[in-house]
């Protein structure tokens, strides 16, 4: 008796499915060349070192009177004085921008609108007339009180006494950064998923430990870019002061210009610390990025740029050996 297998027939080669395609197992995969990058390339390093080679030779920049001046006394003063009132200025800025973002995320309408009309106000004037408006302030208002609201005052205080222009840039530039600072972190709360927050109130988490364990390490995920943009442009920022005259470093800088004429190299002066600072505050923003972003991707964090570079001298060993 015939069986299935005996009444169909066999399967021809042309019937059998073909195999993937594929490199041959002897073949060689090479990257695909783009000559016209590496032309770009050398154009623009062709540029770059042409720069770099008018700016060193370049006698106007007087590079000697650069190095006299760059560690002197009162330059390094100013410099310090700019990295406190960046500091201060900043720091303050978050812990009133936090109260103000919680406003405008609150679900009562008049807090909402105090705060937006807070940033509003703050974000829509330029920064030296904030300034200029609180170091006269004492045109507007001669005098300060503290007593009753309606009634009458217990204490009297002229602003003409009480307001310097190192308080008045304390003040207008963290009144300032209030309003930037109430955006990024309202923005960073805004970023985490709003099903993470409905699940962990499921699980009946408290509000402090939702904030503290789920909202806020994922929202510093997207503050943290901003924060150091904002920590980079409240450095540069500082230098606004000087028309207060306020001694930070640029105020410095010019009061030697103004006396030696030596505009170009003292200036050179104050780009470079602003370089080195900026510098530096970068790098520490691109370690606590990195730190935030633990978890966020399953292949785990690249490299760090010192990583890499040990990486690329161990490949020279191996090859050398």
């Amino acid at each position: 008796m015939a069986t299935p297998q005996d009444v169909l027939p066999a399967p021809s080669a042309l019937d059998r499915p073909a195999p993937p395609p594929g490199p041959a197992p002897d073949a060689r995969i090479v990257a695909r060349r783009r000559p016209g990058q590496w032309v770009f390339a050398g154009i623009a390093l062709l540029l770059a070192a042409m720069a770099v080679h008018s700016i060193v030779r370049n006698k106007a920049f007087q590079w000697s009177v650069v190095a006299d001046w760059f560690t002197a006394r009162s330059v390094l003063d100013g410099l310090t004085l700019t990295l406190w009132l960046t500091a201060v200025t900043l720091a303050l800025g978050f812990v009133l921008g936090t109260g103000l973002a919680s406003m405008r995320l609150s679900t009562n309408p008049v807090l909402r609108t105090l705060s937006w009309g807070y940033i509003w106000v703050f974000r829509s004037t330029p920064p030296l007339v904030q300034l200029l408006f609180f170091f006269n302030i004492g045109a507007l208002y001669p005098t300060l009180g503290l007593g009753i609201p309606f009634g009458p005052e217990f204490v009297t205080v002229k602003t003409v006494n009480l307001i310097g222009p190192t308080l008045t840039a304390v003040i207008g530039l963290t009144l300032l950064e209030t309003a930037y600072a109430a955006e990024v972190i309202r923005g960073g709360i805004l970023s985490v998923d709003r099903g993470q927050l409905e699940a962990a109130a499921a699980l009946g988490l408290g509000r402090w430990r939702v904030l503290r364990r789920i909202v806020a390490p994922q929202a510093m995920r997207s503050i943290v870019p901003t924060a150091g943009n904002m920590l980079i442009s409240a450095l540069k920022g500082t230098s606004i002061v000087s028309v207060l005259a306020v001694s930070d470093l640029l105020y410095s800088v010019q009061l030697v210009y103004l006396q030696s004429y030596q505009v170009i190299p003292m200036l050179v002066v104050a780009t470079i610390w602003y370089l080195a600072i900026t510098t530096l505050l970068s790098i520490g923003q691109y370690y606590v990025e990195r730190h935030y972003a633990k978890g966020a991707t399953r292949d785990g964090l690249p490299p760090t740029p010192l990583q890499r570079a040990r990486a690329g001298l161990r490949r020279l060993r191996e090859v050398a050996a």
